[in-house]
């Protein structure tokens, strides 16, 4: 269970935050308009640079002293990624120069214990010189020079941050790792009901009102002998639809207590059937490649047919198609319908995620699975296997060797994918093939 180091990107509204974010993610993730407070709320992405990934934050930009509603909740946003990041990235603007509301946000970092690298957007020109030692009157160490627009110095400031980044853990003894259920939702579909129910009494907050959950809580249970971290979780809303209130601040938290889970359990609103927003939630959870039991909340609300829980699973199926293995239960958090089963399940996939294939045995499957469906031929070449191995578990990870990389076909793929699972269900668990030509070490 990792558990990436966080950096954050703060500053005034309109310094290029968005454009350097873009910038070192790689890709045009956030919204970038040349009208300040563009930015509403925090955009995720992972990073990697010199062998570290981490987690960056594009936050709104913080407003000092009087300010309208919106952007004091912009403001508490941003205080919220500072509160959670371990790396904190204050960027300025060499057109605007040092302003009040920098040396006001400076003020406000050197109270925190982090640690602050501060970055000077809009250098591209001869004012690099000229300006940038005006910066160093922000008491925030030496000013790096930086051009989000044109890339220039990215890769310098990006150095400097994975050299300011936590060390890596050593490697811990060989001890028990408890299993940890992380429970996911959108707002207001029975997350906190359900962890009551497991618990077996009322020991988290439960209200109607979306967004009674503000922070990733973490319980121990103990079920048949064992001991199990139960870890509730805030609502997830849409970018764009979240109401005022520290509610909304708190999808980081859910995305870190996702990363530590060993088992996701996606709840959904059977009322409501599968949502977009639910879609989105399940993505997360399949980008740390956790397993997952998608649970069909208030089933005792849906108006019974005898095809109802037919329908429904196929209704789930076809929303989360990019999940086809993922087991489907339905449940009353507020009467405990069939609650009784989750943890049960949840711990027989959490063996599964851990089972290793013996070589010989993937090898026959590999064979098995290519005689009964010849593989793919391109370039005037068929694709051949030599030999297969699972590099890992946690997820399981398998490695095929073969003749040409470029010849395996993502519908090929999921053959081989389907005839491991059919041998080897990996219940509610993704897993990962990856494919190397003979002549790649």
């Amino acid at each position: 269970m990792s558990n990436k180091p966080i950096v954050a990107l703060v500053g005034r509204p309109n310094v290029g935050k968005s454009t350097l974010f873009n910038r070192l993610v790689g890709e045009r993730l956030a919204i970038v308009e040349d009208i300040p407070g563009t930015t509403r709320d925090r955009l995720y992405a992972d990073v990697e640079w010199g062998g570290r990934v981490f987690t960056l934050i594009d936050t709104g930009g913080i407003v000092t002293g009087e300010a309208d509603e919106m952007s004091q909740m912009v403001r508490q946003q941003a205080q919220v990624a500072i509160d959670e990041a371990d790396v904190i990235v204050m960027l300025c603007d060499i057109e605007g120069g040092v302003t009040s509301a920098d040396q006001d946000i400076a003020d406000i970092l050197r109270r925190t214990s982090k640690t602050i690298l501060l970055a000077v957007n809009k250098t591209d020109n001869l004012k690099r010189e000229v300006d940038l030692p005006e910066f160093y009157a922000l008491g925030l160490g030496d000013p790096m020079p930086v051009s989000a627009l044109q890339g220039l110095d990215t890769g310098e400031l990006l150095e400097a941050i994975v050299h300011a980044l936590p060390p890596l853990p050593d490697e811990p003894e060989e001890e028990q790792h408890l299993l940890h259920v992380a429970i996911v939702g959108r707002t207001n579909v029975g997350k906190s009901s359900l962890l009551n129910q497991l618990l077996g009494e009322q020991r988290v907050i439960v209200s109607e009102t979306p967004g009674a959950t503000r922070d990733a809580v973490d319980m121990h249970i103990h079920h048949d002998g064992e001991e199990i971290v139960m870890i509730d979780t805030a609502g997830i809303r849409r970018r764009g639809q979240v109401a005022p209130g520290v509610e909304k601040y708190s999808v980081l938290r859910t995305l870190k207590a996702i990363q530590r889970a060993d088992v996701a359990l996606l709840m959904l609103d059977a009322t409501e059937g599968v949502t977009d927003q639910d879609t989105h939630i399940a993505s997360y959870v399949l980008d740390e490649a956790k397993s997952v039991i998608v649970l069909l909340n208030k089933w005792d609300l849906v108006e019974k047919s005898t095809l109802t829980l037919e329908q429904f699973e196929l209704h789930v199926r076809e929303r989360l198609q990019f999940m086809p293995y993922v087991p489907v239960l339905s449940i009353s958090a507020l009467t405990g319908q069939r609650v009784g089963r989750i943890l049960p399940l949840a711990k027989r996939m959490y063996a599964e995620r851990h089972q290793r294939l013996s070589t010989a045995e993937l090898n026959d499957m590999v064979r098995n699975a290519t005689a009964k469906h010849s593989p793919p031929t391109g370039r005037g070449t068929k694709l051949r296997f030599y030999y297969a191995t699972q590099a890992e578990v946690d997820p399981p990870t398998f490695i095929f060797f073969v003749n040409d990389a470029r010849l395996v076909h993502l519908s090929y793929k999921r053959y081989l994918e389907n005839e491991i699972r059919e041998r080897y269900p990996f219940e509610g668990t993704p897993i990962r093939l990856f494919f190397r030509s003979h002549e790649e070490k």
